[in-house]
């Protein structure tokens, strides 16, 4: 008997919204600022982040309605391609497309406590945010609801505060957007491109609801609101809160930092008045690794359910929550806290997602061409041309970081095509109808 849904449209625009903010918007803006000195260039990139983010979520929300099964981009490739490109996906999504995430969230939140509280060492800190999350989502889907909404609403205040106090508070001697052939400049260099995959890194969970699509109230009607609401929420606060950072530090000192936030905090309030706001930004990065934990152990789960030697996946406990596959994703994310560089993991996580998230809209494309348009519902706004503009992004920004970021590339690369031995050994899919029929 399949499990009543119980995630409402709340939780699942929070899910949403915490999967994207947290690690990358406090920390990345330090990295592309190495490179572009312009604010009018960097703030151009976050948006240009916001375009392909709102581009995927309007695609993934016609996926998610013609198939409103957890698991996202394992689900939906399984039935546009092959269940092998859709165990290719999952096994991405399993293994580090959301244990990195949370990895380098956790990391984030230890660096920026030990501004706080020296005597904490970042690495424990960063283990035990691990540990706490798994032991709360394993309590049962409510209580793990119910935790993810606390935090995410901790996590809008804490923003919008700092925001509102970055503009009401401090007045900046030398902050100024202009718009010359200087600003322009960077616009046509790699670098540019390659800069992109830090902001999609910090956009990166547009999509998380898809993943627990399976769980989800009335899924033709909230998968598509949670995942278009959800991406607008965070694409104007991350303009938002840039423009905050950029108004309150100099470029100059902003280059190749990574505790962005504190920085700002510290212009806006002082030496006292950062250290709190760095206490509360800690519970957004907490919110954020909590929020890719839930996410990633429902595909996990699904693909437990499809595959027969992977059948442990798919365990749940008396409350709904899938214990084996939350301690997987928890073992993956630990693992990489203690072995890892955070800008090195970076990278190659956002060119990892960018890969799936890419072949998922040309899977759109493909079941377009094949079954016509979706009889279910939703369909994707102003198709094609959102799913080319969605492709045109990724793949130039794709492109660049071959060439520029090779050795994570290629490892990303990597990490996708080893799926294929798994995929040889997991056994049989038993998915819907081979992965090509409509799930239930």
């Amino acid at each position: 008997m399949p499990r009543e849904r119980q995630i409402g449209l709340v939780t699942a625009i929070s899910v949403v919204i915490s999967n994207m903010v947290g690690t990358g918007v406090f920390t990345t803006l330090g990295f592309q600022a190495e490179n572009i000195r312009s604010v009018f260039a960097l703030l151009l990139l976050w948006l240009l982040g916001g375009i392909v983010a709102l581009s995927g979520a309007l695609c993934y929300g016609e996926l998610a309605v013609r198939m409103p099964r957890s698991g996202g981009e394992y689900t939906y490739l399984s039935r546009a391609f092959h269940p092998a490109v859709g165990f290719l996906a999952g096994w991405v999504s399993a293994t580090v497309g959301f244990a990195a995430p949370a990895a380098l969230a956790s990391v984030a939140l230890g660096n920026y406590l030990a501004r706080v509280i020296p005597i904490f060492s970042p690495l424990l800190v960063a283990v035990l945010a691990i540990a706490l999350a798994t032991v709360v989502h394993a309590a049962g889907i409510r209580v793990g609801g119910f935790f993810q909404n606390l935090l995410t609403g901790l996590n809008l205040i804490l923003i919008l505060f700092l925001i509102a106090c970055g503009f009401l508070l401090y007045r900046s001697p030398e902050f100024g957007i202009t718009f010359e052939s200087a600003d322009l400049a960077p616009l046509w260099t790699p670098l540019y491109a390659v800069s992109l995959v830090y902001v999609l890194f910090a956009y990166s969970g547009w999509n998380g609801a898809t993943y627990i699509a399976g769980e989800v109230k009335e899924p033709r009607r909230n998968l598509p609101r949670s995942l278009i609401l959800g991406t607008l929420v965070v694409t104007v606060l991350y303009l938002a809160v840039n423009v905050t950072f950029l108004y309150t530090v100099p470029i100059p000192e902003l280059a190749g930092k990574v505790e962005v936030g504190f920085l700002s905090a510290r212009r806006i309030f002082g030496e006292a008045g950062a250290r709190f706001m760095t206490l509360l930004l800690c519970v957004a990065l907490a919110a954020s690794a909590s929020a890719f934990l839930l996410a990633g152990s429902r595909v996990a789960k699904t693909m437990g359910e499809d595959f027969s030697r992977l059948r442990v996946l798919a365990t749940v406990n008396r409350k709904g929550a899938p214990v084996p596959a939350i301690l997987s994703q928890a073992a993956v994310a630990i693992f990489l806290i203690l072995t890892s560089a955070f800008e090195s993991v970076l990278v190659y996580v956002g060119f990892t997602l960018s890969v799936v998230t890419t072949v998922t809209v040309i899977g759109l494309l493909r079941l377009r061409q094949v079954e016509g348009k979706n009889p279910a519902g939703y369909n994707t706004w102003f198709y094609p041309v959102t799913p080319l503009i969605f492709l045109a992004l990724s793949l130039w920004m794709l492109s660049y970081s071959l060439v520029h970021r090779p050795a994570q590339s290629l490892l990303g690369l990597g990490t996708v095509l080893s799926g294929l031995v798994v995929y040889l050994l997991a056994g049989p899919s038993q998915a819907p109808g081979n992965g090509r029929k409509r799930a239930p």
